[in-house]
C-alpha cells in the first residue's frame, strides 16, 4: 500500500493519530522505533538546527526538500512535510506540492498564514484573505498526481478572527480539496471540541509544550472529541536539548563521561539507528570475496 493511502487512512480511522515532530532523519528513526505510525516533519526544528534560526520563514522550497528528503529516506512510515505557506502564492505553493510528492511524502502542512510567517504559538501572526487562501489550497489539490496525497490546510485564524473564522476557513478548504484541516495555536479544550462538530472533515492541532496549547490536554481526551490528528512539533527537539544540556554540565562537574545522572543511549543503539547493521550487510554482500582475493 502507498504511504500516501497509509496516511490518509490512518487520519480518517477513528483512533487519534499522534505524529511526533522530526527535524533529521536520526530524530525520525527514533520515532518510528517508538511505534508511532507516521512522522509530522518540523519546519521549527529544522529551521533552527539547519540554520541556527528562528521558525520565521526564513527556509526556503529547496531549503525544506533538502532537509525532509533525507527524513522520508531513513523510514519506512509516513511522512507529512512543513510546507509553510507554500513559499509563495497559489502558484509557489502548486510547484510545492509537486515537488514534496516527488520526493516520496505523504501529505504536506500548507499554511494560511501572510509572509513572513512564525511560529504558530507566537503573537503578531497575520493570515491571508479567506478568497487567497482558498485558492490556494484548490492549487495544492490539484497539483496532487496521487488523489491520496494529503493537503493539510493550516489555519492560524484562531488567534486573530476568532474560532467563526477558523470555522469558516476550515470548511471552505475542504471543500477546495483539503484532507485535514489543522488549527493552529489551539489555546482552549471547548474551542477544539466546538471547532470539531462545527467543521465538516478532519481535524488537527499540534501540542507546543510551553506554548499556546491547554495544559494535560491528554490523547484520550482529543480522541473523545472527535480529534484526528494531533502532531507534536518541539517535543523531540526540547529534550534533545534538556539532555545534551544536562549531558554538559555533568561532563564539567565531574571532569569525566559516564555520570549516573546522564542516562546516555548505548552505542549499539547509536549504531544501528545510524544504519550500521545495513551497511555491514552490504559489505557482506558484495565485499567479502574481493577482499578474500586481495588478501590471497
Amino acid at each position: 500500500m502507498n504511504k500516501t493511502t497509509i496516511l490518509r487512512r490512518l487520519i480518517l480511522a477513528p483512533e487519534l493519530l499522534v505524529m511526533p515532530g522530526a527535524y533529521d532523519p536520526l530524530s525520525a528513526r527514533v520515532v518510528e522505533q517508538a511505534g508511532f505510525p507516521a512522522i509530522q516533519c518540523s519546519g521549527f526544528g529544522m529551521s533552527v538546527t539547519r540554520l541556527g534560526l528562528p521558525d520565521y520563514g526564513f527556509l526556503s522550497m529547496s531549503d525544506m526538500l533538502a532537509a525532509t528528503q533525507p527524513i522520508v529516506d531513513a523510514v519506512a512510515i509516513p511522512v507529512m512535510a512543513d510546507g509553510d505557506t507554500g513559499f509563495g502564492n497559489a502558484v509557489n505553493a502548486w510547484y510545492a506540492v509537486r515537488a514534496f510528492e516527488r520526493i516520496g511524502c505523504a501529505g504536506v502542512n500548507i499554511e494560511d498564514q501572510q509572509a513572513p510567517k512564525r511560529c504558530g504559538h507566537l503573537d503578531g501572526k497575520t493570515v491571508l484573505p479567506i478568497e487567497e487562501a482558498v485558492a490556494k489550497i484548490r492549487a495544492c489539490a490539484q497539483a496532487r498526481t496521487d488523489p491520496d496525497f494529503v493537503i493539510n490546510a493550516r489555519t492560524d485564524a484562531l488567534a486573530i478572527g476568532g474560532l467563526e473564522d477558523v470555522v469558516r476557513r476550515g470548511n471552505a478548504y475542504l471543500q477546495a480539496g483539503a484532507a485535514m484541516v489543522f488549527i493552529d495555536g489551539m489555546t482552549d479544550k471547548s474551542l477544539a471540541r466546538e471547532a470539531v462538530q462545527r467543521i465538516h472533515g478532519p481535524v488537527a492541532i499540534n501540542v507546543v509544550e510551553g506554548g499556546k496549547s491547554p495544559d494535560r490536554f491528554t490523547f484520550a481526551e482529543m480522541q473523545d472529541m472527535g480529534i484526528a490528528r494531533v502532531s507534536l512539533p518541539g517535543t523531540l527537539l526540547m529534550a534533545g536539548i534538556h539532555a545534551m544540556q544536562a549531558a554538559l554540565s555533568a561532563l564539567r562537574r565531574d571532569g569525566q563521561t559516564g555520570s549516573p545522572d546522564v542516562p546516555l543511549a548505548s552505542f549499539d543503539t547509536l549504531k544501528r539507528l545510524a544504519g550500521f547493521e545495513q551497511v555491514f550487510a552490504l559489505e557482506r554482500a558484495y565485499l567479502a570475496g574481493l577482499q578474500e582475493r586481495t588478501d590471497a
